[in-house]
């Protein structure tokens, strides 16, 4: 079976209707919610695609689009929209056309999508078989390059400050975390005493993220006893290659 499709449409109507039986004879499970973020909420960590049907309801809940676009950004589950080429150039407008996987033009082919949407929700679930890493940081330009260096090879899902990822963490488990060290609020040493202090937690590899790169700022680091650390002046390849050996010694 594929992976769930959580669609988002205001009222009922024939074509969603016949949507959501076509997937669902394809053995893609289908959820239908309105576009109101307290439906969407207790959805979408078991989603695996999110497809939004537009409609003249995104002007009374602009909140709804920034919601899916963090969410987007956040755990790289495919987004897709259907709608009328306006509605969707308004889409764009809030979410970058380059972070919706697929546009449907209306009027609209339903065996067309139902075929896409399976198989993006089965290669969603190949995906979820991917080794799992949590980003956080609180540069958000650092955190898009390091999501695309890591794209392909391991399933990201990136946070912006400490008690985001403590937050995430509480019902998720990661193969590994990588914590920038130097975060305001809450610094990445004391992300690090929490990690360790949680059994479920504990035992999650966490490798340090800094700026710094003088011996003085580095013995501080290590003294904390993370899996390692990662200069973030590093290339792609040191980086990757970094992260792979920290992978491989959890096989």
């Amino acid at each position: 079976m594929a992976g769930k499709v959580l669609l988002i449409n205001h009222g009922a109507a024939l074509l969603t209707d016949t949507l959501i039986s076509g997937l669902k004879s394809v053995d893609v499970p289908v959820v239908r919610v309105e576009p109101l973020i307290e439906q969407i909420e207790p959805e979408k960590d078991s989603t695996d695609v999110f497809l939004l049907f537009a409609g003249s309801y995104m002007y009374e809940t602009p909140e709804l689009l920034d919601y899916l676009r963090n969410q987007r950004f956040r755990d790289e589950k495919p987004l897709c929209v259907v709608g009328y080429s306006k509605e969707i150039a308004e889409i764009e407008e809030i979410i970058p056309k380059n972070m919706i996987d697929r546009e449907f033009v209306r009027p609209i082919d339903v065996k067309g999508i139902s075929d896409t949407l399976y198989h993006l929700a089965s290669a969603d679930d190949e995906r979820k078989r991917k080794r799992h890493i949590l980003l956080v940081d609180d540069d958000i330009t650092f955190l898009k390059m390091m999501q695309s260096w890591f794209s392909g090879n391991y399933r990201t899902t990136v946070v912006k400050s400490g008690m985001q990822a403590i937050t995430y963490l509480a019902s998720h488990t990661p193969d590994l975390i990588l914590l920038d060290y130097d975060m305001p609020i809450t610094t990445g040493p004391q992300i690090l005493s929490m990690i360790r202090s949680e059994p479920h937690t504990a035992r999650i590899p966490v490798v340090f993220l800094t700026g710094k790169s003088d011996r003085e700022s580095i013995m501080n680091i290590m003294r904390l006893k993370p899996d390692g650390y990662l200069r973030k002046s590093m290339n792609r390849e040191e980086i990757l290659g970094a992260v792979a050996r920290v992978l491989e010694q959890l096989r």
